[in-house]
């Protein structure tokens, strides 16, 4: 078995969701469920060993645009968010988060050295993540507390815009470059997270954003979910002139496996097969090389193919990998070398 350590997931997002309704998350994470994606059990079943799990505010107000007779379509971006909401929101996920970690249902990491351990222990190795970053003021005070509790990665913007800058939609075709980039303050949130060691995410940033990042920070480029805008011309991928950039600074494209960024008509529908995983992989590596690219599923957050179904079928993403050629040496950095060499770069040698 091949393990995965994953860029991005929204488990976070649905053990709140259901905490809400009176759901236990310690139990619904260590049992099993048969909801959403990822649990214990089926992330040891598909060799899901760790990922990058998401702290993510939602847009109630939110309502996804239907295609039109040709295809296309355009969701109007979600209303910014109000700080206060937004931070106890983001509070009340990272409680979660260490208490899972107290429990021993995971493993919180801070260091590749963390990660590293967890996965020899067959301990899911979770990396706190903040999208969207609504929840920090831009004083930047929050993003201390939030550090010391774990938080190791974050994207400055989600599909919306904030304080520190502008979200692309979710449309089809659009080109990334739908709106301004960083504000002052985004920028400074940059740079703060250079001092303090907290990787940079610039999925569902618009372009302008993008550059406004790699023009300011000192840390490889990463896209933790995001795929080839020339195959799947969504909003929310990457352009040739982006995917070169993160070659140019050995970063990283971590693969989505939501069906709207890997189909041709950009369509969100599970009966979406593999053929179509590989297809972006396959364009990513002969683009940027074999030693940038990564998977981020975005499993509890999109509509994945139905051949997959959940972490469980992680396998049969790498059996259709190796079908078309892939050896060990190479399925083993895309499925988890290459994230631990991005993040043992953006971290620092301290978290090495």
């Amino acid at each position: 078995m091949q393990f995965v350590f994953d860029g991005h997931n929204d488990v976070l997002l649905r053990l709140w969701t259901h905490e809400r309704d009176g759901g236990d998350p310690v139990a619904e994470f260590s049992n099993g469920t048969d909801l959403g994606h990822i649990d214990a059990p089926r992330a040891k079943a598909g060799g899901l060993a760790g990922g990058l799990c998401a702290i993510y505010v939602p847009s109630g107000d939110l309502v996804f645009a239907d295609p039109d007779k040709n295809g296309h379509y355009v969701t109007p971006l979600a209303a910014p968010l109000e700080p206060l909401p937004s931070l106890r929101i983001a509070t009340e996920m990272a409680a979660i988060a260490l208490r899972l970690d107290r429990a021993g249902a995971w493993r919180l990491c801070r260091s590749v050295k963390d990660i590293r351990q967890a996965m020899a222990d067959g301990v899911f190795a979770a990396v706190m993540h903040m999208e969207g970053c609504e929840a920090i003021g831009p004083d930047l005070a929050a993003l201390e507390v939030f550090h010391a509790a774990g938080l190791r990665s974050l994207g400055p913007v989600w599909s919306r815009h904030n304080v520190f800058g502008h979200g692309v939609p979710f449309a089809f075709p659009m080109s990334p470059d739908t709106a301004p980039g960083l504000t002052e303050a985004g920028l400074a949130l940059v740079r703060e997270c250079n001092r303090l060691g907290i990787l940079i995410d610039l999925a569902h940033i618009t372009e302008k954003g993008f550059w406004d990042v790699a023009k300011t920070t000192d840390q490889p480029l990463v896209a933790s979910h995001s795929n080839a805008h020339a195959l799947t011309p969504v909003a929310r991928n990457l352009t040739n002139k982006q995917l070169d950039a993160i070659r140019e600074s050995r970063g990283l494209v971590g693969v989505n496996y939501a069906t709207a960024m890997l189909r041709s008509d950009g369509r969100s529908d599970g009966d979406t097969p593999l053929s179509d995983m590989v297809r972006h992989i396959d364009y990513l590596v002969e683009r940027i090389g074999i030693d940038c690219v990564a998977l981020g599923s975005d499993f509890d957050g999109a509509t994945i193919p139905e051949e997959i179904g959940d972490a469980a079928g992680n396998q049969k993403l790498i059996a259709a990998l190796q079908r078309v050629g892939y050896g060990a040496r190479d399925l083993e950095k895309l499925a988890s070398g290459n994230w631990l060499r991005i993040l043992t770069s953006a971290w620092g040698e301290e978290y090495a």
